[in-house]
């Protein structure tokens, strides 16, 4: 959410910016954001006018009342103040109840205007506009047939996708036996390697109130993304950064405990809307799944370093488990509404000869932070707004298709990689069941 002053100040800008990430029918939510603004500044202006009279009209009540012992012709002058005392209040109790609600209509309308995007992204309306930066890692094929990677966990009895339908309905898996503890490995491993990084481990609640979701998101991502427990204000998260950035809600950080740097595990629930193509059957876009996330509250001069450090920390894990990976820039349309910048770190599959995304980097800037009324106090007693970021991790389902793709062997098996090897009791190789 951007700040009403820098609508006011620079309405061109936002509206170029909108016209940027191609969703040219907010355009008028900008002429009609900045009336609602004058509208209500008048009001307060009116009202503090009002307020400053009620007082030199209260006194002059009292001055008059005192005269009206020695003189009864001050008794009506008296009555005529205290009649416009009355008319006063009553019109700044319609003026309190205006402010009121021209701010909700003002909030609403800016909830929705996009957070201005980096310069340096890409222009486009679509992720086919993305960009790729850099590769990491030489993509390999085999020269045998790479299967389906629910045809590869269920040759080790790895998968049950039947009984998981059965149990609640599609987009549901039952994980079992060295495929499920390599699901375990790959986070275990994902956590400690953030904690080698110097990021705090937290477990955050996996359920968030409608204040944190409205908080930390757009209301379109809320509607694509977000489970409502019925009855309750509570959400289950599609991501834990929605509940470890929700943490600060109305919160004063001192500038001494920046950066906020944290890992967070759990479990994520997703509505996953629409069709989808057929390399996105099995564990590839499911509504139920773990992840291992890094969270970044920061000096907002400090952001876009730690936005380069958190993707490279991506680049780092995967290439540790012998996946090439690329990183790809994502362009001005495919920006959810309250990301400055964000790029994707995409794993090879040699099974489709093709990066498929496995991470997420973004900056928040100060969005997430205005939203939930999160600042700082410096070292100069002022307060400000830091920013924010978040990344992918470690999503096992999808980390687990690259894994297993990228270390079949010949004969079925699967290698492990050596980063992995501790977590799962020092097996160097696991080897299918048929």
């Amino acid at each position: 959410m951007l700040d009403i002053r820098f609508i006011r100040e620079n309405p061109e800008a936002v509206k170029e910016n909108i016209k940027k990430k191609f969703q040219e029918e907010k355009l008028p939510l900008v002429d009609q954001v900045l009336a609602l603004d004058s509208e209500n500044r008048a009001a307060i202006t009116e009202a503090s006018e009002l307020r400053s009279q009620r007082n030199t009209l209260s006194k002059q009540v009292g001055m008059l009342m005192g005269q009206a012992k020695k003189d009864p012709s001050k008794l009506e002058e008296a009555e005529k103040v205290k009649a416009q005392v009355k008319a006063n209040a009553d019109r700044l109790a319609e003026l309190e109840k205006k402010e009121g609600e021209l701010e909700e209509k003002i909030r609403e309308i800016m909830m929705v205007i996009p957070n201005i995007i980096d310069a340096s992204v890409p222009v486009g309306p679509d992720d086919s506009c993305n960009v790729e930066v850099e590769r990491f890692g030489e993509p390999a094929v085999p020269d045998f047939e790479v299967p389906y990677h629910t045809e590869i966990m269920e040759r080790f009895g790895g998968i049950d996708l039947d009984a998981a339908g059965r149990v609640a309905g599609n987009g549901f898996y039952y994980l079992l036996g060295d495929i499920a503890r390599l699901h375990e490995a790959v986070l275990a491993y994902a956590r400690d390697f953030m904690i080698d990084k110097g990021f705090t481990y937290c477990i955050p609640p996996f359920m968030i109130r409608s204040n944190v979701v409205t908080g930390v998101m757009s209301f379109a991502e809320m509607d694509a993304m977000m489970y409502k427990i019925e009855g309750e204000d509570l959400y289950l998260i599609g991501t834990s950064e929605h509940s470890v950035i929700g943490r600060y809600i109305d919160q004063i950080l001192q500038e001494k405990d920046l950066p906020q740097t944290l890992t967070s595990y759990s479990p994520c629930f997703r509505k996953e809307k629409g069709a989808h193509g057929i390399e996105e059957r099995g564990v590839y876009r499911i509504h139920q799944f773990e992840k291992q996330e890094m969270v970044v509250v920061c000096r907002p001069e400090e952001s876009m370093d730690w936005y380069e450090k958190m993707w490279r920390f991506s680049v780092e894990l995967f290439r540790s488990m012998d996946i090439p990976v690329r990183q790809l820039e994502c362009c001005s349309g495919d920006l959810a509404d309250l990301k400055v910048k964000s790029c994707d770190i995409e794993a090879w599959s040699p099974r489709q000869k093709k990066y498929f995304e496995v991470c997420s980097c973004s900056n928040m800037g100060d969005a997430q932070a205005r939203r939930l009324k999160l600042r700082v106090k410096g070292g100069d007693g002022k307060t400000y707004l830091p920013h924010t970021l978040n990344n992918t991790v470690a999503a096992p389902p999808r980390m687990l298709i690259a894994l297993l793709e990228n270390n079949l062997q010949a004969d079925g098996s699967v290698r492990i990689p050596e980063a992995l090897r501790p977590y799962m009791g020092g097996k160097t190789v696991i080897l299918p069941k048929e």
